[in-house]
């Protein structure tokens, strides 16, 4: 970020009480070599950590599971020109604890489109980043 150019950078706390209000974010990952987003549901734990539940068969369990991805949400105001964007880059892991994917199977992330065998995913935070705007409120945009 560079001084005055109308973000202001959001603190580690302010980061994660922000994401913990968003009801999509997007996975940021690697595939054939090649960078790839893909919208969905998710749940903030506590301690920061990103957890997706998704098919068991998706290509995105396979591109993800041990790799380091970043994983953004955001809330945009166009017509007030204002917003916020959080992003939490660390390592995914899928859930094989069996208690564990049996607790987050009750109250973890609900799918989008449910499979009928469902995975979960952890993403550590081990970075977490955010700004916000703070420009003076604009004009609505035409």
């Amino acid at each position: 970020m560079f001084p005055d150019d109308g973000f202001r950078e959001l603190a580690r706390h302010e980061c994660l009480r922000l994401m913990a209000k968003a009801p999509v974010g997007r996975i940021v990952y690697t595939r054939q070599a090649l960078p790839a987003v893909s919208p969905v549901s998710f749940r903030l734990e506590a301690d920061g950590a990103v957890v997706v539940r998704t098919s068991a068969a998706s290509d995105l369990v396979r591109a993800v599971d041990g790799a380091v991805v970043a994983f953004e949400a955001d809330d945009v105001d166009t017509a007030r020109r204002s917003g916020w964007s959080v992003v939490i880059t660390g390592a995914a892991t899928v859930v094989t604890d069996p208690a564990e994917h049996e607790g987050l199977a009750r109250t973890g992330p609900v799918s989008w489109a449910p499979a009928s065998k469902e995975v979960f995913i952890r993403i550590e935070p081990e970075l977490v980043t955010g700004r916000e705007t703070v420009s003076p409120a604009a004009e609505p945009c035409p």
